[in-house]
This record gives C-alpha cells, structure tokens and sequence, in this order.
C-alpha cells in the first residue's frame, strides 16, 4: 500500500495541478532541441522533484521510471574511500553529493565523469546526453560547488545537469549563471484545498472544506505534508471526516517543540546534557540540523519578550550560519542552547533584580 503522495503524484506535465504556465514553459524547453543545464529551486513541498521526474519523462519516455540503486566507492585522491548512493536508470543519474560531507567534491567530478562518458543504449533514436540530478546543492561544500562549476563546463557536449535545491542563494553565482533557473513556488491556499479534495474524492471520501482549511494551515501549505497529515487524519477516523476533527501532528514536531520547553523550563548543565540527548535523538532520525534550528527559535520565542527576541534571532542567524560550515551538526546545535541559556538565565536575573529595587 502506498502513500497518497505517491499513489497521486503526477507523471506528466500535463497531470500537474498549479503553475501550469511553468509546465507549458517546460515542456517547450524539451521540445526546443536545446536543453540546458537546469537550477530548480523553492521552498519544500512545493513540487521541485514532480516537475524533475515529469521533465524527464518528457525527455526520454517511461524508461526513466526503471530504477535501481546503487552504491559506488570512490577513492579519493587522499586514498580514502567514500561510499555514496545513487539512483540511476538508463538514461539519468540521481544523486544527493552532499550526502559524502567534505569529499562531496570527489563525488561530484567521479560520477559527473563517469555518466558522461557512457554511452546511450540507442543513441539514433535518443537524445545525445545524459541527465544528471543533483539533490540538496545548496548544501554542497564551497570546493565542490568550484568543481562543479568546472566539471559542467567540460561534459556540457554529453551531459546536463539538473540541480535541485531549497534556496538558490547559497549556490556560488558562477554555477547559477551556467544554468536556466527556474523556482517553483508554494501552492496558494486554494491549489492545496483542491489537491486535498480531489486527493479524497479519488478516494471515495468528502473533505469538508473546514478540516480542509486547518491542514493547509497546520501544514504552511507544504503539499507534501498537507497531504501526509490529511491521510493520517482519514486514517484515524476512517469516515465520515468531520469539521472539528483533529489534525495529527507528526512526532518529531512534538518532541522539537517539547525539547524547546526543557531548554526554557531550567538551564543548568544536567538539563544541557538531557537536550543534548534530544538533539542527537532528532539527527539520528534524520531531521535535518537547519529544520532543527528553526524549530527550537520558533518554540523558544514564545518566551521572550521583544528585546531578547531579537538577540535570539541573531543568534539563532549566527549558529546556523556555522551550521553550514561546519561537518558535525550536533556541536553547533549544543552550542546554540548554551549560548540561549546563559542568555535567558542572566535576562531573568536582571529582571529579578529591576524588581527587588
């Protein structure tokens, strides 16, 4: 049994359900002959790989959807070896480089170089290059970024690249002036209510259009967890879906949200170590740190009046920026909410004292 998000995924350009002026605009590009190097970009959920998969499947028919994994080992040039997983089929090659940490350089070069320097099955009746899918480049080292930069640039006869990532900011300007960007925004309010309707209908439940509106809320229109917990609400009660029926919240918002209530609740270097253990708690199933970050400001501000608000912001914008640099996530997350609870635990001692005198 599969999950709606993928039972009704759209597999063409023509099935997508918004931006449909993007995918005329897409699918033209494939029929134009020359197709370039691609930067797709935009917040989660909004429908960045749909469109990827519908691309290539316009490109080079219903072969791409033959998959299989692999797991390769390159070998540095420091004699190290690094194992990386890649998804492939005959005619693309899809893989997150960001995946190998600081030897995501190496990564990208060996297996750029490799696929493009395969040949194609049937090259008469096929297109003369190869695709390759980056995932998550936005999060790539600055080194294999340079490389990629280069890499593009020498394999552009037989090779294009599609990258896939949440903020085109963090791409280095020479890898997004070799590529055609295209963003892919969030569905308005209305496009996710008529996803969740339609979603339903097909499967023979009625949507009110209350419950509808508290999911597309809930979920800050991210299609792909709208609909996660609209499933997860018909799978409670089956049918028939109710107005004020509860909204299921997925368990690592509501450990995040519980650990940001540890952090306030004392700050002592006992509760230091018990977050600590909530943190590792939270990467280890596969959280992302910057998820994190974001989660534990929002339930941490709660609690702050306006001028230490703003200290935490620029501490949170502080610590993620490290984040970004450094290769163990858990150091900067731990010193993120010592630096906050030094902080809150001198502002409530100042306060303390304003009003002893």
């Amino acid at each position: 049994m599969s999950l709606w998000v993928d039972k009704y995924r759209p597999s063409s350009l023509g099935e997508l359900d918004y931006h449909k002026e993007q995918a005329v605009q897409l699918k033209n590009l494939v029929q134009c002959g020359d197709f370039p190097h691609l930067l797709i970009h935009g917040p989660p959920g909004a429908g960045k790989k749909t469109r990827i998969m519908c691309l290539l499947r316009e490109l080079y028919g219903a072969g791409v959807d033959r998959l299989r994994i692999e797991r390769q080992t390159i070998v540095a040039p420091s004699n190290k070896k690094v194992a990386i997983n890649t998804i492939a089929s005959n005619y693309h090659l899809e893989v997150n480089a960001s995946d190998a940490g600081n030897q995501d350089r190496v990564v990208i070069q060996e297996l750029i170089k490799t696929a493009a320097r395969s040949q194609q099955i049937q090259s008469s009746t096929q297109r003369e290059f190869k695709v390759v899918l980056l995932s998550e480049v936005d999060r790539l080292t600055t080194d294999a970024q340079h490389a990629l930069r280069r890499t593009m640039e020498k394999y552009v006869s037989t090779c294009r690249l599609i990258l896939c990532c949440d903020s085109a900011s963090r791409v280095i300007g020479p890898v997004r002036s070799r590529c055609l960007g295209v963003r892919v925004p969030l569905p308005s309010a209305e496009e996710v209510r008529g996803v969740l309707s339609t979603v339903c209908g097909k499967e023979g439940l009625l949507l009110p259009p209350e419950l509808a509106k508290r999911i597309c809320d809930k979920s800050g229109r991210n299609l792909r967890k709208a609909l996660l917990a609209c499933e997860a609400a018909c799978r409670l009660r089956r049918c028939p879906l109710s107005a004020d029926q509860e909204v299921p919240e997925t368990d690592w918002e509501v450990y995040l949200r519980e650990t940001a209530g540890a952090i306030v609740g004392q700050q002592s270097p006992q509760r230091l170590l018990e977050v600590r253990g909530r943190l590792y708690e939270l990467l280890i199933h596969c959280v992302p740190p910057d998820v994190i970050v974001k989660g534990l400001v929002a339930g941490l501000l709660g609690s702050c009046d306006g001028r230490l608000k703003m200290e935490v912001a620029h501490m949170a914008a502080y610590y993620e920026h490290r984040l970004r640099l450094g290769s163990k996530a858990i150091y900067h997350l731990e010193a993120f909410v010592a630096k906050f609870m030094a902080t809150y635990n001198g502002f409530t001692e100042d306060g303390m004292d304003a009003m002893m005198f």
